[in-house]
């Protein structure tokens, strides 16, 4: 194993690392660095004989750390965010920042929060760019505290449960995260427009339960809220079809004689929206509560503050175009 004499590591190693694992991508990361492939590629080699590890390997997709790397990397990364906050003082400025933000979300919240965030880009902050990756999962925290995404958008109920729990207990587990509630919304029954339980205009407990259903599940766990609610009124349904995005779940129903639940406010964007007819559910759901998630560290960083705020801004115009168009 080799042995690193620190004195002599070149440091700008660790920034051209910290971005290759960022993008997981030579080829991106070059991009961001303003960097040939080959001079990202060789960097890294220097990195890898000074540390005795290959670092990154090939995956299907690009590349992915080592576990020398996966340990390594947060730290590289906070020395080097403490670095650049000790000199460059001052606030951030979006019209000449070129910082990449990465955000995860389901396709339903992207749907409505990013056309806002776009045209707030193009005006205000013509250089930064964003990485919208798909929400795969109801608790997050790991994302961020790796320092895998900046933000994540979504409905928590159980995260913030356990946040609030912890920092009650004492636990400063609880207190790494903070959250900012965006908007309310509300889960409703959706089918096509032809479907036989389109021609009542309410659904009872038992048409419902009789039903077969499409589930719309991130993690692809067969079961979810409308599961909980039922089971607590000793019913369940037949779940025929589960998929991990809204705007599936939209385009199938829309075709078939499933049943399937979805917020209310992604119905007016979802591309068969003409297509599909909503009724109330016959049980009661608990509102649904959107939050945007982030790791405390990030809390008095200028730019992630910036980044909170547009998010916060597109989420109030969205909640007031829901309640303009509900309505009377």
């Amino acid at each position: 194993m080799n042995t690193l004499n620190f004195r002599t590591l070149d440091l700008n190693l660790l920034r051209i690392l910290d971005t290759v694992l960022t993008e997981r991508s030579l080829t991106r990361a070059a991009r961001q660095l303003a960097m040939t492939q080959p001079a990202v590629s060789n960097a890294m080699k220097r990195l890898r004989d000074a540390l005795g590890d290959d670092l990154v390997q090939r995956s299907g997709f690009g590349i992915e750390p080592t576990p020398r790397a996966q340990a390594i990397g947060p730290a590289v990364r906070a020395a080097l965010q403490a670095l650049e906050h000790t000199l460059i003082p001052g606030d951030f400025d979006p019209a000449q920042s070129g910082t990449t933000f990465i955000l995860a979300m389901a396709d339903a919240t992207a749907a409505e929060l990013m056309p806002s965030l776009v045209e707030t880009i193009e005006r205000d902050a013509p250089n930064i760019s964003m990485r919208v990756l798909p929400l795969t999962t109801r608790d997050p925290r790991r994302l961020l505290a790796d320092e895998q995404i900046h933000l994540a958008v979504g409905h928590f109920p159980a995260v913030l449960a356990d946040i609030t729990a912890q920092a009650q207990a004492g636990d400063s587990a609880g207190a790494a995260f903070a959250h900012d509630r965006l908007y309310d919304g509300e889960y409703v029954c959706v089918m096509r427009k032809g479907h036989p339980l389109a021609k009542k205009k309410s659904l009872s407990l038992d048409q419902y339960c009789e039903a077969h259903h499409l589930l719309v599940s991130f993690s692809g766990r067969p079961f979810g809220f409308v599961d909980e609610a039922l089971a607590s009124l000793s019913r369940t349904r037949r779940i025929l079809l589960t998929v991990n995005q809204f705007f599936t779940a939209g385009r199938v129903v829309a075709r078939s004689d499933l049943l399937t639940v979805l917020p209310r406010h992604f119905v007016r964007v979802a591309d068969s929206a003409g297509e599909l007819a909503i009724r109330e559910l016959p049980f009661d759901m608990p509102v649904v509560h959107v939050d945007s998630l982030w790791h405390r560290r990030s809390t008095e960083q200028s730019a992630h503050r910036w980044l909170r705020q547009q998010v916060l801004s597109a989420a109030r115009a969205v909640f007031a175009l829901d309640k303009s168009i509900r309505s009377p």
